[in-house]
């Protein structure tokens, strides 16, 4: 007989505003389990304010306290457990199992058509919804009219697998009409027929492009670490140590680095895609601004990481991540005014959480339209990485001409993302 569903995931939500939730998870344990989890917390809006992790190799024990961002947010406690369980090995009784979408196949692009009034803010609020739905946008198509309306055009995927229901597309086209108001003349929502297939592949990157993207230079250079030095100077962004000497039968990294939200997710990334197993890592509450960390860690065989090369190798990657997890520039595209944000995918080939619903919002705050999204992957020698292409509107108070204007919004878009 198989444990209940409380016996797995269990959350107890926090009693005042601003007071942390507990999440806890008690099941076996998989490779990169803790990641996977983080990874959906983020998903829901929450940030890890600390943790704890156990496991022996077979079971694990997880706790994670966790406030929403920002505070205001609505969290569905019902629909993230749901998610937690569905990342917990296969072990729960079939009748549940049965309930859990397939994830072994490409979920099916659909494409939500939303014609409306056009108005500052609306690609950000109908995202909004669309990731309180558990809707994923794969892409974007705006079109203006003479008279002042515009045609959305969302290419979307489903994390619930529930799209092909009537009453789930339904459902979506009512919340998005209540949520838009009068300004929503229509909303229809269906299968995407071949004549929208394009949008599931990616524009190329020109070479020029791609080199300031994707360079391994980047992190040295002002425009990508401009916002970090305002925080903090020097070697002080983040320290690691390495001690072979406190455990008989592991590598305890010990960890501070400037917080983001985040950061988390980025450590236990590189853990899982470095096949690194964490036999117990405690999570400090970020203080003036850093977060502390010790992870008492393992090869895949069960073995300390004692080969030098092998330690830098793995702190520089931990220090990369961590400091520069996504590349944000602006560049023209013939007359054009192109937003990239590009981040590394996991090598299970999950993306980071959230991107596109920041940087809608931050652009939403500068007042700044979208008249053209897509996501795509790009592939570099070392790595793979997930790209967002926004083509943005002239407005008064953001003359895309200007320089000062482009590194203002780079700068928003990155302190949005990071969560500064």
């Amino acid at each position: 007989m198989g444990m209940s569903s409380d016996d797995v995931v269990l959350i107890e939500e926090g009693k005042n505003s601003g007071e942390p939730s507990v999440v806890t998870v008690n099941c076996p344990d998989k490779a990169g389990l803790g990641c996977d989890l983080v990874r959906n917390v983020l998903e829901f809006g929450l940030y890890v304010t600390r943790g704890d992790f156990s496991t022996d190799g077979k079971w694990c024990y997880i706790v994670l306290w966790v406030v929403s961002r920002p505070l205001s947010l609505k969290i569905d406690w019902g629909s993230l457990k749901n998610r937690l369980l569905s990342c917990c090995p296969s072990f729960l009784p079939a009748f549940y199992l049965s309930q859990l979408p397939d994830r072994s196949r490409s979920p099916p692009l659909y494409v939500l058509k939303v014609f409306s009034l056009d108005r500052q803010g609306l690609v950000h609020d109908v995202t909004k919804v669309l990731c309180e739905l558990e809707l994923t946008i794969q892409g974007l198509k705006v079109m203006t009219t003479p008279d002042g309306k515009v045609l959305d055009l969302f290419f979307i995927t489903d994390h619930l697998d529930m799209l092909h229901t009537r009453i789930r597309r339904e459902e979506t086209c009512e919340h998005l009409s209540g949520v838009l108001g009068e300004c929503c003349i229509s909303c229809e929502l269906q299968l995407a027929g071949p004549e929208f297939k394009y949008q599931q592949g990616f524009s190329s990157i020109s070479e020029e492009v791609a080199d300031e993207l994707f360079s391994c230079e980047l992190s040295a250079k002002e425009d990508c670490s401009q916002t970090i030095n305002k925080a903090v100077s020097g070697d002080k962004k983040a320290v690691i140590n390495v001690d072979n000497l406190m455990s008989p039968a592991h590598t305890l990294l010990q960890i501070q680095c400037l917080d983001q939200k985040a950061l988390i997710y980025d450590i236990l990334k590189i853990s899982k895609d470095c096949n690194i197993r964490i036999a117990y890592g405690r999570i400090s509450t970020s203080v003036k601004g850093y977060r502390s960390l010790d992870l008492f860690i393992q090869t895949d065989d069960g073995k300390k990481i004692l080969d030098i090369e092998n330690q830098v190798a793995l702190c520089s990657r931990l220090k990369e991540e961590m400091l520069h997890p996504l590349r944000v520039i602006i560049t023209n595209r013939g007359p054009d005014t192109e937003l990239l944000v590009a981040n590394p995918v996991e090598l299970s080939g999950k993306g980071r959480p959230r991107v596109f619903y920041d940087v809608t919002f931050a652009l939403k705050t500068l007042g700044i339209c979208i008249f053209f999204a897509e996501v795509g992957r790009h592939s570099t020698s070392d790595r793979e990485w997930e790209v967002y292409k926004f083509r943005l509107d002239e407005t008064r108070g953001f003359p895309l001409t200007s320089n000062r204007a482009k590194r203002d919004i780079v700068d928003k878009v990155r302190r949005t993302l990071m969560g500064w």
